[in-house]
């Protein structure tokens, strides 16, 4: 199937989307009326920059309020489709998108229906151009593929043939077996776009909510793969609405777009061959290690609190000023190179998190997953005895690196000198890394969620709004199946919630929250305070409560107060956690403990940014 996208989908001038969508890799294009009327350049000249980007127009769109309308404004529905025409001789294209009236003047008639679409395709077979006819999820008379389809083949013209919106038809719920009825030769065009499981009029969900396939909730694996049923090879053409889409950088959601298609049009060909079920994607084990970039000061006062925290510095590199610190399964890397990417980090964003690494069974298949998919690798230069380490771009500019399961060990003994020891190294029971948090904008929040669904095994969660003291945040989760590898994206659109500040204070995206795990987050609890840490605090209002709501007894909320422990319970189980205070204003950590639970404490999130609000953990943004 070819791949094309809508020029409506990203921003920026005529040119610049166009340039964006030839070098995210498309060789096709739907040019949008809008885009083209705000255009400076004749539409011979954007024939000409479409030629010299490489790309074909597959179709011109849309021609609204055509079919239908009374007597009196049928000869000039009949002239602006002619004007249609020109512009489409000169774009190089032959399809016209016409979608069903929305007018309150058009008539329901069937026969004027079908008499207008047929002298429409009369008119285009006479220049060596195609109709494709659309119903509109908010149609007035069409507003079901099934209705557009009896018309088209009412028509029974060469020239007239049916377009398919995935949109349209999967938000009114229209069974995706109804596809098994169109002949495929007759389907001229096929428009594609998700979007999240919401409960509103079509309309207003078509025109803010669309997505990239994979950013949303809707089947589009059974739709496309209904379409290859049938014998459709043509061009999948995404078209999305989305106000994020138009706040963002026209390449990246070209990119995106590109990715999105790759992603879906995978599991379409190993759903269409029948054959058991391959997931391409990278299978991470769990997180090998977090590395922080710091200065010689900072590191000192991120090693402190690492202390409280019942880290010990175990490791030193051999020929870098680089700390390995260890407790359970956990590996921090504290870098305070001079020099490298690290040192950049740190200029730019101060201490904080540069790198994460994960266990995958093939770094190289990891690496060549990223390519096929647009994501850039990094690289640089490796000194003597050191391992060259897969790795690829991630949030905020950071690291991802791809480690094999074989070689984890051998790389911290060949890099790495233990440190010597006299004293019992402190240890809190911290077991493993169970999930890490990424403060984003609002715009890239999608962007990033389709980044790490394409590239991992993992499944998102439904998104979540979750209430700031001065705004709303837009948190969602995605984990491996196992459970071994989870990250939470937060976004805010609004200037002064603690993510907005974050951002703020950290000059862009980055990881905001690690959560550690334990076993007995109580016990836990009392060697971190023996320790030092410093807990955030919550309000005795909180514990009030929580007993009243899950039943907990007297003593036990007592003890949770005492330690600043929060509790939230699923179907499934409960979650004990607690929090620290941030480390200079920029990330703070989280301790939890799981029992059959797998939500992140979504409940308490309010209190806790209640709470880092009144301790005044970041500065306000100032306008």
């Amino acid at each position: 199937m070819q791949r094309s996208i809508a020029t409506i989908c990203v921003n920026g001038t005529l040119r610049t989307k166009l340039r964006a969508i030839a070098d995210a890799g498309f060789e096709h294009v739907e040019i949008f009326e809008s885009d083209l009327l705000a255009c400076p350049e004749p539409v011979a000249v954007v024939g000409a920059m479409l030629r010299d980007q490489g790309l074909a127009c597959a179709a011109f769109q849309p021609l609204r309020d055509f079919e239908g309308m009374p007597t009196r404004l049928r000869a000039r529905v009949f002239d602006r489709a002619e004007r249609k025409f020109d512009v489409m001789e000169e774009l190089g294209t032959d399809l016209v998108l016409v979608t069903s009236n929305v007018s309150p003047e058009s008539l329901g008639e069937r026969g004027r229906i079908v008499d207008d679409l047929r002298e429409l395709g009369d008119r285009a077979a006479a220049r060596g151009l195609r109709v494709g006819f659309e119903a509109l999820a908010w149609g007035r008379h069409v507003n079901d593929h099934r209705q557009a389809w009896e018309i088209v083949r009412e028509v029974d013209h060469r020239a007239v043939g049916l377009v398919l919106d995935s949109f349209s038809s999967l938000a009114r719920n229209i069974p995706t077996e109804s596809l098994q009825s169109i002949d495929a030769a007759k389907l001229f065009h096929v428009q594609l776009a998700d979007a999240p499981s919401l409960s509103m009029d079509p309309l207003s969900w078509s025109r803010h909510f669309r997505c990239m396939p994979g950013q949303g909730d809707l089947p589009l694996v059974e739709y496309v793969t209904a379409l290859r049923k049938i014998g459709y090879r043509g061009v999948l053409s995404l078209e999305i609405f989305n106000d994020r889409f138009l706040a963002g950088s026209a390449t990246e959601v070209a990119v995106d777009g590109m990715r999105s298609l790759t992603y879906l049009l995978e599991q379409v060909q190993q759903r269409s061959a029948g054959a058991p079920a391959m997931d391409h994607r990278v299978r991470c084990q769990r997180v090998e290690f977090i590395e922080f970039c710091a200065n010689e000061e900072e590191a000192a006062q991120l090693g402190h609190m690492l202390q409280t925290l019942g880290f010990a510095p175990t490791d030193r590199h051999r020929r870098k000023a680089v700390t390995r610190w260890r407790q359970g399964d956990i590996n921090l890397i504290v870098n305070c190179e001079p020099e490298g990417f690290a040192h950049s980090y740190d200029t730019v964003h101060g201490a904080s998190v540069c790198a994460i690494g994960v266990r995958v069974a093939d770094p190289l298949a990891a690496l060549e997953r990223a390519r096929r998919l647009q994501i850039s690798s990094f690289s640089q230069p490796v000194g003597p005895g050191e391992f060259e380490i897969p790795a690829v771009r991630g949030v905020g500019g950071s690291l991802l690196y791809f480690m094999a399961d074989a070689d984890v060990e051998s790389i911290w003994r060949t890099e790495f000198e233990p440190l010597p020891h006299d004293t019992p190294r402190p240890d809190a029971g911290l077991r493993l890394v169970d999930h890490f948090a990424q403060s984003m904008q609002y715009e890239e929040m999608l962007s990033w969620l389709l980044y790490y669904v394409s590239l991992f095994q993992v499944e998102k969660s439904p998104p979540a709004e979750i209430a700031d003291p001065v705004g709303l945040v837009l948190s969602q989760a995605v984990r491996s199946p196992d459970a071994g590898f989870r990250i939470v994206l937060n976004g805010s659109a609004a200037t002064q919630t603690l993510v907005a500040r974050f951002l703020h204070a950290y000059a862009g995206a980055g990881v905001q929250s690690i959560a550690f795990a334990t076993d007995n987050i109580f016990a836990t609890a009392e060697r971190l305070r023996r320790l030092g840490l410093e807990f955030l605090s919550i309000p005795p209002n909180y514990y009030d409560d929580l007993g009243a709501r899950y039943g907990l007894e007297d003593t036990v909320l007592e003890r949770m107060a005492e330690l600043n422990i929060l509790y939230d319970e699923d179907a499934g189980g409960g979650y004990h956690h607690l929090y620290t205070r941030a480390f200079v204003k920029r990330f703070f950590f989280e301790i939890v403990q799981r029992r059959a639970y797998d939500g992140y404490g979504a409940r308490n999130t309010a209190i806790r940014l209640a709470a880092q609000s009144r301790f005044k953990n970041l500065p306000p943004v100032v306008p």
